[in-house]
């Protein structure tokens, strides 16, 4: 599998081999699915929380009598049937989303995502890419002379200087080879990698 190495200006100047195992996987849309479910699904915090019928500030009084009134019997008004009162089944804070993914799957659809990407020619492959300076503007201005709106950053490290810039644009990410996950690789349109992170994401999904 060969990739293909931008300049600073977006103009292809040469390609790169890489490993197939990392960028040359069959498109596998079942795992990657399942994949992004279970990345999404671990990264719940499940801190939100309803309130039980015993939970519901409301008094015990039963509202009207049993009988003689002509209207439904009703015990309180805590009830669930009734307007604010108690969930039935409430959502508790201590409730576990976390999916089960294997190793081998998680890197076998991180692999499929990369190699699709690369067959899109969504994914470049640049020599390095610095900032002289912790400028929004700047970081903007590059992108753009080299065609980039939407865009993830895969570098072998991440200096102060592209984390400060690239934090204030919202369509534009920063990320090491290890931080790279399934969701990022998918919400942006095109993906940037530095040669030194491919090598790199080729050892992380060996």
């Amino acid at each position: 599998m060969e990739l293909q190495i931008i300049d600073e200006q977006g103009k292809p100047t040469a390609r790169v081999a890489a490993s197939d195992n990392a960028f040359g996987r069959e498109y596998n849309e079942a795992l990657v699915h399942q994949v992004l479910t279970a990345y999404l699904a671990n990264a719940r915090q499940g801190t939100r929380k309803q309130k039980a019928r015993s939970e519901v500030n409301k008094s015990n009084k039963k509202p009207w009598k049993q009988k003689g009134t002509g209207r439904a019997r009703a015990g309180r008004a805590s009830s669930p049937l009734w307007r604010g009162g108690g969930k039935v089944f409430p959502n508790l804070p201590d409730e576990n989303f976390s999916q089960k993914l294997n190793r081998k799957m998680y890197r076998a659809g991180v692999s499929s995502i990369l190699s699709q990407l690369a067959r899109e020619e969504r994914l470049a492959v640049v020599e390095k890419f610095t900032l002289d300076s912790p400028k929004t503007k700047l970081l903007a201005a590059k992108l753009k002379g080299m065609g980039f709106d939407d865009v993830l950053i895969i570098t072998d490290s991440v200096d102060d200087n592209l984390r400060l810039s690239s934090r204030n644009l919202p369509n534009v990410d920063v990320l090491t080879p290890g931080a790279a996950d399934p969701f990022s690789l998918m919400r942006h349109h095109k993906v940037l990698v530095t040669r030194g992170a491919v090598a790199r994401i080729e050892e992380l999904l060996a």
